[in-house]
């Protein structure tokens, strides 16, 4: 029988599956997405945290009466959340979102997408052709675009920055995605150590001719991710070599990209500031004179600001404030969805996790419904499928059910019977009080229902990162979100050795699956091969779905030209600042005075 609900330390009880929930006058806000919290401050004070050093960054040197916001839309200046401190901001070496945001601002692919209808449209190529047979790629390159240092980009720049990431010795976690290219995979895993000899060709300086493997219905979209990137020769060269990581060439003053802004300041942990760059091609299109992303690993920290007045963009909103911002000031967040799942990955080559039956008992223990209605509640859907609906017309047909008894009896079966005899297990989280909110919540649902117990770990966004690439952890938190709209974007990350995989997890089938369905051009026979992947992902449970995700941020009402997508794809070319001609006042904010967590 369950135990009666407790909470050692923790935010959530779980009890046979009952929502309760417990409201206490005056208790402080709590909860946090991706590591920010939740307050309150009087508007126009600078220096309002001066013991945090970030929010010093954050508010230092505002005019008396005029709030960081209110001076940055008058100066073209757009202030922005970013969750975390980035890994990189080399395209090649990174895999997160909290670069993307950065990155898409410095550098520019061949392609860019309509924000709103998410098609794509020209770039750094203005325009291109495709042949009959859908293999072959020309791209003609702008004449007049440049890089930040004035340089023209080339074709010459595209075929070396693939070449790049292609290059075994860099060892890029998505080198995968450039599998599509004629023999990239060849030289990617040392096969082949001739780059001649992969689809990738300048025919000249500004015709670049891509040769795929298969036709790829989806290729033109994939140009706009950080993989595809061009990176400038002489650079990356003149501070190490080509196939090098953490060299100096990312640091302001090095750091050279073609996009719309480059790079003038990072300061780690507290700021980095982009410039807009007057040799982008298209520069009389770019409203913004600046973009300031701010590394804020506390949602409680983060939502004071913008409520100071500090930011005009968070990175994320803080559990518990989601309903009374919907309900009181639901012009301030802003709340749609976005193509990715929350999910815990499994380590399946660490005891006692290498075994399925405690995987599957683990992963259908998981109470996904109560996780959204009471915790999250910002509209996500219950995860029992990895790919989520928002990937056009696939429908996931597997699933890892929520069902506490079959579980039971599944860790029965596995030696391990209520509980009895499993060693305590980590669950791995990068810091963040929301994905300790969840983890803490599934927690107890393992030991209430299983009798299994787990400690939590918590480590910086890199250093996490580290730690999942060696698989240095048993369980842990993990979120994918979509690079291109297509469900194989989604089952990819699990191949044998994938640089996304990050689980041990090899199965030849489940490989060969996804190796046919990149090539099959009839939709029906795809989906099937994708679908038949897909139910051996959840049959081996090397991960455990949990929630699909709704993309959430406070944005002030002066930004404009942020259109909101499946993606989460923001064209800042597009982004401008106007003021509203409402400013924020505390008393039409949410209350800092808020519930207790739900106990599950």
């Amino acid at each position: 029988m369950p135990a009666e609900p407790r909470r050692p330390g923790g935010a959530f009880g779980y009890n046979g599956g009952r929502l309760k929930q417990r409201f206490r006058a005056g208790a402080p806000g709590f909860g946090e997405v991706y590591g920010k919290e939740y307050g309150d401050m009087r508007l126009g004070v600078c220096g309002f945290v001066g013991m945090l050093a970030v929010s010093a960054t954050l508010l230092s040197g505002c005019g008396l009466g005029e709030t960081r916001v209110e001076q940055g839309t008058r100066e073209g200046v757009l202030h922005m959340g970013n969750d975390t401190e980035p890994q990189e901001l080399d395209p090649h070496v990174v895999t997160g979102v909290p670069e993307h945001k950065i990155l898409s601002a410095l550098f520019e692919g061949l392609t860019i997408l309509n924000p709103d209808t998410l098609e794509p449209e020209p770039a750094a190529a203005e325009s291109w052709e495709v042949s009959e047979d859908g293999r072959v790629y020309t791209f003609h390159l702008r004449e007049d675009a440049r890089w930040s240092n004035g340089d023209p980009v080339t074709a010459h720049d595209f075929v070396y920055a693939w070449e790049r990431i292609l290059s075994p010795a860099l060892a890029s976690e998505y080198a995968y995605m450039l599998h599509v290219l004629e023999n990239a995979r060849a030289f990617n895993e040392g096969e082949i150590d001739d780059f001649g000899e992969v689809g990738a060709e300048a025919i000249d300086d500004y015709t670049l001719q891509a040769t795929l493997t298969h036709p790829t219905p989806y290729f033109l979209s994939m140009q706009v991710h950080y993989t595809w990137f061009p990176v400038h020769q002489e650079t990356i060269e003149a501070h190490g070599a080509m196939d090098e990581r953490g060299t100096q060439w990312t640091r302001p003053g090095n750091h050279v990209s073609n996009g719309p802004f480059h790079l003038t300041e990072w300061r780690p942990n507290r700021l980095i500031t982009v410039e807009k760059s007057d040799y982008y091609w298209d520069a009389d299109t770019v409203q913004l004179n600046a973009i300031k992303f701010y590394p804020i690993d506390s949602l409680q920290t983060e939502e004071r600001t913008f409520r100071a007045g500090g930011l005009h963009v968070t990175g994320d909103v803080p559990l518990t404030s989601v309903p009374s911002y919907r309900e009181n000031r639901p012009d301030l967040i802003h709340i749609h969805p976005w193509a990715g799942t929350y999910f815990y990955r499994f380590n399946v080559n660490s005891p006692p996790l290498d075994d399925v039956r405690v995987r599957r008992a683990l992963a259908m223990t998981i109470d996904r419904e109560a996780i959204v209605e009471s915790i999250t509640r910002a509209g996500e859907q219950p995860a029992s499928a990895f790919v989520p609906p928002e990937i056009g017309d696939y429908v996931p047909e597997a699933e890892l059910p929520h069902d506490p008894e079959a579980a039971r009896a599944l860790l029965e079966e596995a030696g391990y019977p209520g509980g009895q005899g499993m060693p305590t297990v980590e669950l791995l989280y990068n810091t963040s009080d929301n994905h300790r909110i969840l983890a803490e919540a599934v927690q107890n649902m393992w030991r209430e229902e299983l009798g299994v117990n787990v400690s939590l770990v918590n480590q910086d966004w890199a250093v996490y990162l580290s730690t999942m690439n060696n698989l240095d952890y048993q369980i842990a938190r993990s979120g994918w979100i979509a690079d291109f709209l297509d469900p194989i974007n989604f089952l990819e990350c699990f191949v044998t050795g994938g640089g996304n995989n990050r689980t041990g997890f090899s199965d030849a089938d489940f490989d060969r699956l996804i190796d046919e369905a990149r090539e099959e051009p009839d939709t029906t026979a795809r989906e099937a091969l994708l679908h038949e992947a897909e139910a051996i992902l959840m049959e081996e449970a090397p991960i455990a779905p949990v929630y699909y995700y709704t993309r959430k941020h406070l944005r002030s009402p002066d930004v404009r030209g942020w259109n909101p997508n499946p993606m989460g794809y923001v064209a800042y070319k597009h982004v401008w600042l106007e003021p509203s001609g409402a400013p924020l006042a505390d008393e039409d904010l949410p209350s800092e005075d808020g519930e207790d967590p739900p106990a599950i």
